[in-house]
């Protein structure tokens, strides 16, 4: 995938067709450590590649799964804009942190799809994030039979934002537009998205008018200090 301008801050390049280890757990988990400890503006990963039968079944345990889906969710929760591009197939641990970022952006040969092992697809928190982002309908083909998600159909289905023939500088200019952003507002944001999937609105409006209070005062700081 050719890279034209790299977005500023920590970079990950992630081949879908690794298995699940403590090496690449451990390379995510220095991604965020890097994004949290210099402040930077965003993180950005670069994934492709589908895992085979074989590469699934040398995941070591259930153990090794479980550090991998937490820190995958450690990501998914940075308080920075989180970018990706894909191109080609996109499984296993490839599609885990493509469907984990807030700008995703795929090349026009991206099939996105669920990893087999043994008798089924992978029962990985994957499949979660497809039903969740999708819908059950939408997402059930994926998740039961394994049938790839097109570029295309993911554009259609907003499972992505945009399909480019240069992923590379559609992330650049991504990055151009996300600038009049807050990371720490933009993961308030997110997270009061992630909740109304499941809150009540008795239970989502305190969050939200918190988050109101938030907006408002630093709204009134930013005049006070332009008066």
């Amino acid at each position: 995938m050719p890279v034209n301008a790299l977005p500023p801050g920590p970079v990950l390049h992630v081949d879908g067709r690794r298995e699940i280890s403590a090496e690449l757990t451990g390379a995510v988990a220095g991604l965020c450590d890097e994004a949290e400890s210099t402040g930077a503006d965003f993180a950005t990963l670069y994934v492709s590649g589908a895992p085979s039968g074989e590469a699934v079944a040398k995941v070591a345990d259930v153990a090794a799964v479980t550090k991998w889906e937490r820190v995958v969710r450690r990501f998914e929760r940075l308080r920075l804009p989180t970018l990706a591009a894909a191109s080609g197939e996109c499984g296993g641990v490839a599609l885990d942190l493509l469907l984990a970022c807030d700008v995703r952006i795929v090349a026009p040969d991206v099939r996105l799809l669920l990893a087999f092992h043994g008798q089924g697809t992978w029962p990985g928190m994957a499949g979660f994030r497809l039903v969740q982002q999708l819908g059950l309908a939408s997402a059930r083909r994926a998740v039961l039979f394994g049938v790839p998600i097109t570029a295309g159909e993911a554009l259609q289905r907003c499972l992505v934002d945009r399909v480019s023939e240069d992923p590379g500088r559609s992330l650049a200019a991504a990055v151009r537009l996300l600038r009049r952003l807050s990371g720490p507002e933009l993961a308030i944001r997110r997270q009061l998205a992630f909740d109304a999937q499941w809150m009540s609105f008795e239970d989502a409006l305190g969050p939200h008018l918190a988050a109101c209070d938030r907006t408002l005062r630093r709204g009134g700081a930013a005049q006070g200090v332009t008066a």
